[in-house]
C-alpha cells in the first residue's frame, strides 16, 4: 500500500495520526528499518499473525484515541505461545476499554520481539519558517530525561547524518562503554538519511518518531513508529 492510499484512507476518516501498522509499512517501503508489523481485529488473527511472525511477539493497541498506550494496558511483550497471545488480547481490550471509555479500537499490532539494542531516537518536525528538521538522540525515556539532541535541516547528507550522532553527549554509549559493544554508526546514518529523503518526498509529513530505533554492533532496527500528518 501507497503512502498516497494510506494518507488518503486517514484523511478519509478525519485522521492525522497514521496508526503504528501505516507508519511502518509506509517506512519499510522507503527503506527504512522497522519491525515487519501487522493488524489483527481478532483474538484468532492475533494468533495466527503471531505464529507467521516468530515468538516471542508483542502485541499493542492501535487506536486514535489512544495516545500512551503503555498507560492504557495496551502493550505486551515477549509473548511465547498462541495461549499468551491469546490471553494478553483479551487484556489489552479489557484495560484499553476501562482506561479510555468510548475509545474507538482497531485492533492491535502484531509483531515479532526484536532483541534489546541501544535506545535511540529518530525524529523529524516541521519548523513553520525552515520547513523540515531532523532530530537524533538517545531514546526511550531518556530523550524526555535527558533531551540529549542534535538537529539537521532536511535535506541531508550522510556526513550531516554522522555529524548529528556525533554531536550528541551520549556518543560514548554509541561507541561502546564498560564493555558494552560499539553500535553500527552507518546504519544510524542509513536510517536518518533515510527518514530525511522520505519526508522530503512526502511534505504532507508534519511529524515523524522512531522511538526506540535499537541500535546493535550489526544494524539498526525501529519498534515503533509514529507518523502526523497534515490534514485535507
Amino acid at each position: 500500500m501507497t503512502f498516497e492510499t494510506v494518507l488518503a484512507r486517514a484523511r478519509a476518516e478525519g485522521r492525522t495520526l497514521l496508526n503504528e501498522v501505516e507508519a511502518k509499512q509506509v517506512l519499510r517501503d522507503a527503506g527504512v528499518p522497522v519491525t515487519n508489523t501487522t493488524l489483527a481485529t481478532t483474538r484468532e488473527e492475533a494468533q495466527s499473525q503471531a505464529e507467521a511472525a516468530g515468538y516471542p511477539v508483542v502485541l499493542k493497541v492501535v487506536s486514535p484515541d489512544i495516545a500512551h498506550k503503555s498507560d492504557a494496558g495496551g502493550v505486551k511483550l515477549n509473548l511465547k505461545s498462541k495461549d499468551d497471545v491469546a490471553a494478553a488480547y483479551d487484556a489489552i481490550m479489557a484495560s484499553c476499554k476501562q482506561h479510555v471509555p468510548g475509545a474507538k479500537i482497531t485492533g492491535v499490532a502484531v509483531q515479532h520481539m526484536a532483541p534489546q539494542g541501544t535506545e535511540v531516537i529518530v525524529g523529524m518536525t516541521t519548523d513553520p519558517q525552515f520547513g523540515p528538521v531532523m532530530m537524533f538522540g538517545l531514546g526511550g525515556i531518556m530523550v524526555e530525561v535527558l533531551k540529549d539532541v542534535s538537529f539537521r535541516l532536511v535535506p541531508l547528507t550522510s556526513r550531516d547524518a554522522g555529524q548529528m550522532i556525533g554531536e550528541i553527549k551520549g556518543k560514548p554509549i554509541l561507541d561502546g562503554v564498560r564493555g558494552q559493544p560499539a553500535s553500527d554508526i552507518e546504519a544510524l546514518k542509513n536510517t536518518i538519511v533515510k527518514v530525511a529523503e522520505f519526508v522530503e518526498k512526502h511534505p504532507e509529513v508534519q511529524e515523524l518518531d522512531l522511538n526506540p530505533v535499537f541500535a546493535y554492533p550489526d544494524g539498526a532496527i525501529a519498534v515503533d513508529a509514529r507518523i502526523v500528518v497534515a490534514g485535507a
